[in-house]
C-alpha cells in the first residue's frame, strides 16, 4: 500500500478491525519511511450493479457518490464517520442480497432516508430536501410531519 504523504511502498498494519457486519475491514497503517498514519478498508467487489436515474439514464453503483451525499447531509450535525458509513454498508448488504444487477435511484434514497431517520432528524430532512426535490416549504413541512408520526 503506498503511503499518501511520501509515496513511499512500504506500509505496516498497526490494527485491523471488522466493520459493516463483517462485509469490510479496516487497517490503520503506517508508512515505514515518514513514520505517516492513515486508514485503509478492504470491502467486497460489487458486481457491477447499475443505478437507473429519475430521466431514465444508467450509470454503475458508486460508494463514494452515495457517501458524498449523506455526508453532505449530515454536516454540522452529530453524525459520525463511522455512522455514514455503516449506513453505506446496510445499503451495499442489501444491494448484494436482492440480487438485482439495476436498481433505481430513487430506491436507494428511500433506504437512505429510512437509515437516516433513525440516526438524525435534520440529516434526514437535508437529505429529503434533496431527493425529494422539494420546491416550497410545504416540501419541508410535509418532511418534518413526517417525522413526528412516525
Amino acid at each position: 500500500m503506498r503511503c499518501p504523504f511520501c509515496g513511499f511502498e512500504e506500509t505496516k498494519v498497526l490494527d485491523s478491525r471488522p466493520v459493516g457486519k463483517g462485509s469490510s475491514i479496516r487497517r490503520r497503517r503506517e508508512c515505514l519511511r515518514c513514520e505517516g498514519r492513515f486508514t485503509t478498508y478492504e470491502r467486497y467487489e460489487q458486481n457491477n450493479i447499475r443505478i437507473i436515474k429519475k430521466d431514465g439514464r444508467r450509470e454503475l453503483y458508486n460508494r463514494q457518490k452515495l457517501m458524498l451525499g449523506i455526508v453532505k447531509a449530515c454536516e454540522k450535525t452529530p453524525v459520525t464517520t463511522e455512522q455514514i458509513e455503516e449506513i453505506v454498508d446496510n445499503i451495499e448488504e442489501q444491494l448484494r442480497k436482492s440480487g438485482k444487477s439495476e436498481i433505481s435511484s430513487s430506491e436507494i434514497g428511500d433506504k437512505v432516508m429510512e437509515q437516516l431517520k433513525q440516526i438524525d432528524q435534520v440529516a434526514y430532512v437535508r437529505f429529503a430536501s434533496v431527493y425529494r426535490e422539494f420546491r416550497d416549504l410545504d416540501g419541508f413541512l410535509n418532511a418534518i410531519k413526517e417525522l413526528k408520526d412516525n
